[in-house]
């Protein structure tokens, strides 16, 4: 059996109790080390677990997916998954991959940051399409996720924001000459998240486009989400470009139609005492921002 586990979104003991029985028995232990993280290491998983871990990279999760399953249809080999096992399409792909070749496989499902993320006192129900917003380049600076951020302000709906994670990449350079060199681990913060769609709403208003979002629009910021010293805010566009919510990981919601009990949650986190003045009501029951 081929089992993908759900670690969770904290440390070591976020895993389940049947995810940690199964680990325990299991022939090979792979670490899926690309799509998220934890707040510690391999070493104290490891620790915790009382068992070796692979890294499975992306390298080795996309182009070398037959070394996981090796002997999974003879002996238990888990995939271990930061969150739960499909906030990443990739484990679909592998899921295909072991089914085609005969392998049976479980899933141990955990909380992931999209359901956690109702922390913020947002209620998940209210949650339109999850977009994914990349680092900027000189050359590369992709505006597309601000039109899916647009059709669901439309529909009333809040947007999580997925910020970008770049681990084990090549620059250019290195990628063109076949060098296995990489890049030092890069975490989006929510204020960089900020400015890029400050700049892109600067763009749309220059190119006389009817705004989604402004710079007083009320977005909610979430930091290490599950862990002991998780931070949220909640504030202006323009007020998240300059907040300091501490390491990774970084997540951030466009916030769509607010009951009035969610604006009294989001004043628990508000970055300052009157960030959510300027809320406008619509009906008794809707604020818009």
């Amino acid at each position: 059996m081929l089992y993908f586990i759900g670690l969770g979104l904290g440390d070591a003991k976020d895993i389940t109790v049947k995810g940690l029985e199964i680990v325990k028995q299991c022939s090979r232990v792979y670490l899926e080390a690309y799509t998220s993280m934890l707040t510690v290491g391999k070493d104290a998983l490891e620790e915790y677990y009382g068992r070796e871990l692979i890294l499975a990279d992306r390298d080795m999760v996309e182009q070398e997916a037959d070394e996981i399953l090796k002997g999974a249809d003879v002996s238990d080999v888990a995939f271990l998954v930061v969150g739960d096992p499909f906030g990443a399409t990739t484990h679909s792909d592998l899921v295909l991959r072991a089914v085609n070749a005969g392998i049976q496989y479980r899933v141990i499902h955990n909380a992931s940051i999209m359901n956690a993320v109702g922390c913020c006192g947002l209620q998940l129900y209210n949650f339109g399409e999850t977009v994914s917003v990349v680092f900027w380049t000189d050359t590369w600076r992709p505006e597309s996720f601000y039109d899916k951020i647009k059709k669901n302000r439309d529909l009333g709906m809040h947007t999580l924001c997925l910020l970008d994670i770049k681990v084990k990449e090549q620059s250019m350079e290195n990628l063109m000459r076949g060098r296995k060199i990489y890049e030092p681990p890069r975490y989006m913060t929510v204020s960089q998240a900020a400015e890029q769609l400050l700049e892109i709403v600067q763009n749309r208003r220059e190119r006389g486009d009817d705004l989604a979002i402004s710079e007083e629009t009320i977005c909610v910021g979430l930091a290490r989400v599950g862990a002991e010293d998780q931070a949220i805010r909640a504030g202006t566009l323009r007020q998240l470009a300059s907040c300091d919510l501490g390491g990774p990981l970084h997540s951030m919601i466009v916030t769509g139609h607010l009951h009035p009990l969610e604006v009294d949650m989001l004043r628990l986190s508000a970055t300052t005492p009157d960030a959510l003045q300027d809320l406008q009501m619509t009906d008794s029951s809707t604020y818009t921002s």
